[in-house]
């Protein structure tokens, strides 16, 4: 079972990865996972992945699906994997597609967890982190005993730059821009599936995994 996570910054597909991955028995992959563990063994490809890194660029698409194609090789990846952050663009998608090919595979689901950018900007300003412990909390869903102040450690909790209302509006554009157009391209190829993102966590899994079964 070959799976693609798709669906924009804060829609919580990373949440819903890790968990067809636990429920399913399959390696959950991610490039920043792929990027760390290659440079941590100082493979050829992390060598080549952490020139680019170091100066502040994006790892060339042909470098990320090597390092892809490379890690869904590993005996792991039998039974399949959770694809998540990668594919970003059409030409990596294009990449991955024809890689899968020449080893005779292909993808079975690209599922996009959809959420409308309002919630997301609402749901992303809604965090509030501790910059001592690393706790993150949510003023409506997960709020802290007290407000403003970490259950574990009792600092001050903020508002990251990250999860500012025009901060993720920029990264909303960004992702519509560049990712949105996977949606397509995996609906012309017959594998997509689209979940309501705004329902509880625990909805959206169960979709997830009725279109599984």
């Amino acid at each position: 079972m070959k799976i693609i996570m798709l669906g924009a910054p804060g829609a919580g597909k990373g949440t819903q990865a890790k968990q067809i991955a636990a429920k399913y028995d399959i390696p959950h992959i991610s490039t920043g996972d792929i990027f760390r563990a290659n440079i941590k063994n100082g493979t050829e490809l992390g060598k080549k992945a952490k020139e680019y890194m170091d100066q502040g660029l994006l790892v060339p698409d042909e470098l990320t699906c090597d390092l892809v194609m490379d890690r869904i090789q590993e005996d792991d990846c039998a039974k399949g994997f959770v694809l998540d952050g990668f594919p970003r663009t059409i030409p990596q998608a294009e990449a991955l597609t024809a890689a899968l090919e020449k080893i005779g595979q292909k993808m079975d689901f690209a599922i996009d967890v959809d959420v409308p950018d309002e919630n997301i900007v609402n749901r992303m300003s809604g965090r509030r982190a501790c910059l001592e412990c690393g706790a993150t909390y949510h003023i409506v869903a997960i709020p802290p005993k007290q407000e403003g102040v970490c259950d574990n450690c009792g600092s001050k909790l903020v508002l990251r730059d990250d999860d500012k209302p025009e901060t993720v509006q920029k990264r909303l554009d960004v992702y519509h821009e560049q990712t949105q157009p996977l949606i397509d391209y995996y609906n012309k190829a017959g594998i997509l599936k689209s979940v309501d993102g705004t329902q509880p966590m625990e909805k959206v899994f169960e979709d997830i995994t009725n279109i599984l079964a």
